[in-house]
Formats: C-alpha cells, structure tokens, sequence
C-alpha cells in the first residue's frame, strides 16, 4: 500500500483529528450500507465530510481500509452495549431473555449494521478474516450467556445442551430476519416486521421462543 503525506492543513481552526475520523466514518456508514462495497464512492464521503478524498486515503489507507474501519466501529458498538449490560442479579430465565431482547434493541436501531454484515457476508467475511481488530473485540454477551446457560443447567431450568454460540445464532437469525427481509417479507406477505405497534408482540415472542426451547422436556437419551 503506498503511504499517503498528511495533507495540507486548512486555514482557520485545526480540526481535531479523532472527530474527523469519525465524521468520515458515519458517513462511510450510511454510504456503503446505501450503496454496497462496490457501489459506494470515496468521493461521495469526502464531499458529504466537506473533507478530501486525499485526507480520507491519510486517515485509512484506502475503501478497502476504510470498509474495515466501519465494520470494526459496528461490532465496537454492540459489544459496549453488551459490556454496559447487567444480569447478574436475574434467575437464568430472566437473564436469557434480557440478553435476547438486547440484540432485538440493537438490530432494530441500527439497521445499517444490518446491511454492513449481510454486504461483507456476500464478500465472504474478506474483510473481517484480514483484520487484526475483531480477535480482539470480542462479545462480553457471549461469556455472560455462557455463564447463565451453566447456572440455568445446573438448576435444572435449562435442558437444551447448547452453548453460548449456539444461543447466539438462535437469537441473532430472528433479529437479523427482521430487519433484513423487512421489505419483501412484506411485499410477500402484508406484514410490516418492524411497524411500531407490533414491537412489543415480536420483542416478547423472541424471548418467549428461546426460553420455551431451552425449558422443553426432552426424552432421555
């Protein structure tokens, strides 16, 4: 990758460098979840930050880069909200389904991150696998669910013999459902996923179908 010199400064004020990185990457954001990978355009960004095509290549490196950094800062934020959560004081029914209606929150405010993932899903995950960023972010969720998978087991709440990973793709597939196949769910079957007066029937039928398969009676063996 060829470096890029810092560019000339601007007269007038110095713009602090940490908001103009963010700045470029909230509009990176709406731009390539708008647009796609292959759609979008680095010139577009630089004229919606009233910056340079030039200072966002010295800030990133590139799209490529600069792709990178907005699923990087998407995945941040879920895992702060999740750090940011507290179930230790809930039984384990209570705390699996405070869990399952925090991603139901999430998904549903930001619907971008939505598309980021489904856009990097039809890239093959190239952008994740090559980044040295996402080993370190982690999910908090998934230590958490973990721990309350192990108390719900050992109380005898919980018979389903899954894992915190498991959990995850089970809560995730109906959250990431709704906000991705709103459209033509719609235009397929007259029902709007995330009209507002049906929030609460879906947030409480995610909870209710995760506890209900993880309470099930299952015969033996």
């Amino acid at each position: 990758m060829t470096s890029v010199e810092e560019p000339p400064r601007a007269a007038g004020p110095v713009r602090d460098a940490a908001r103009t990185r963010a700045e470029i990457l909230d509009v990176a954001t709406s731009e390539f979840a708008r647009a796609g990978y292959d759609g979008a355009r680095v010139d577009e960004i630089a004229a919606r930050t009233r910056t340079t095509k030039r200072m966002i290549y010295y800030y990133f490196g590139g799209k490529e880069q600069l792709f990178t950094a907005v699923l990087e800062r998407a995945y941040g934020v879920i895992r702060e909200t999740e750090r940011q959560l507290d179930v230790a004081h809930l039984d384990p029914v209570a705390a699996i389904r405070c869990l399952a209606e925090l991603a139901f929150d999430h998904y549903e405010r930001h619907p971008d991150f939505v598309r980021l993932v489904s856009i990097e899903n039809i890239h093959g995950a190239g952008h994740i696998s090559a980044s040295g960023e996402f080993g370190g972010i982690g999910s908090p969720a998934l230590e958490v669910t973990g721990r309350v998978l192990a108390a719900g087991r050992k109380s005898g709440l919980f018979t389903a013999e899954v894992d915190a990973v498991d959990l995850l793709a089970l809560v995730s597939s109906f959250c990431f459902f709704r906000v991705a196949n709103r459209h033509t769910f719609g235009a397929l079957f007259g029902r709007d996923l995330v009209a507002p007066d049906q929030r609460e029937h879906y947030r409480t039928m995610l909870g209710d179908m995760v506890i209900a398969y993880l309470t099930a009676e299952r015969a033996p063996g």
